[in-house]
């Protein structure tokens, strides 16, 4: 149902001892919405990243998903085998480090195809055909496929690592900061990559980042983090254009000085 978001997190919180990783978070995402979370090293975005992935066990609060069935589920009443067929299934998560989402000593072919055989696909001939589809589709050559990830560049894993996440045409992706760590001029090749892949399958996503040129790229909405807590939130444009927190003011003009 269209009128109906796909998540629903309300007063996420996670606490690491005295330390705070997450307060009192709470928020809505629609299908093929894409929300930017930002904010500086610490302010929280990878914590709140990992619990509402079901990746880190929050302290407190709950994270709710709209099934494919339309029912609603609690992610952290779901047992653990049902939460990984999730993730197997109807998301995806981008790691920052591609090796980290990856099996480094296994084919790029092999690598997409284990997706489809975990959603009971077992037609080899199928399986590879897809495989180098989606290999074509993120602007690797087929005659890649039967070559290993650590034989690739840092921008050729990340888009392999996205392949490995779409080819089972999941509803919602969560990203890590996808292109950190990569040269400029691959980023942008990857960030265009991205949005065109976001945008012709309709997915919906929540992307982690510290660069606010990848937040206006991606997203529609952005939600701007400090000290673990939430202090501005609204469409991206608006945010990035017309700052309305001291905090978020300055997160902006330090990009603009640069």
């Amino acid at each position: 149902m269209k009128d109906e978001p796909l998540l629903r997190v309300t007063s996420l919180s996670k606490s690491y001892g005295p330390r705070v990783g997450c307060q009192d978070v709470s928020f809505e995402l629609w299908p093929g919405e894409v929300l930017a979370v930002v904010g500086e090293s610490g302010s929280g975005k990878t914590t709140l990243l990992n619990c509402v992935s079901t990746r880190l066990l929050p302290s407190s609060g709950t994270v709710s998903y709209r099934m494919r069935d339309e029912v609603w589920r609690d992610l952290y009443r779901m047992n653990e085998a049902e939460r990984r067929f999730l993730m197997r299934t109807d998301w995806g998560f981008v790691h920052q480090n591609p090796a980290d989402g990856l099996r480094m000593t296994v084919s790029a072919g092999a690598n997409v195809g284990e997706r489809l055989m975990a959603v009971g696909d077992r037609h080899y001939g199928r399986i590879r055909e897809t495989a180098i589809d989606w290999l074509e589709r993120v602007e690797i050559a087929e005659d890649r496929v039967d070559d290993q990830p650590r034989a690739f560049s840092g921008g050729m894993r990340q888009r392999l690592q996205i392949a490995r996440n779409l080819v089972t045409s999941p509803r919602l992706i969560f990203m890590d900061e996808p292109t950190g760590g990569l040269d400029v001029s691959v980023q942008a090749r990857l960030l265009d990559l991205l949005r065109g892949l976001v945008s012709e399958l309709g997915l919906a996503a929540i992307v982690v980042t510290h660069d606010l040129a990848v937040a206006r790229l991606l997203s529609h909405r952005i939600m701007v983090m400090k000290d673990g807590a939430v202090v501005e939130t609204g469409l991206t444009d608006r945010v990035l254009d017309d700052p309305r927190q001291p905090y978020t003011q300055l997160l902006v003009s330090s990009i603009l000085q640069v």
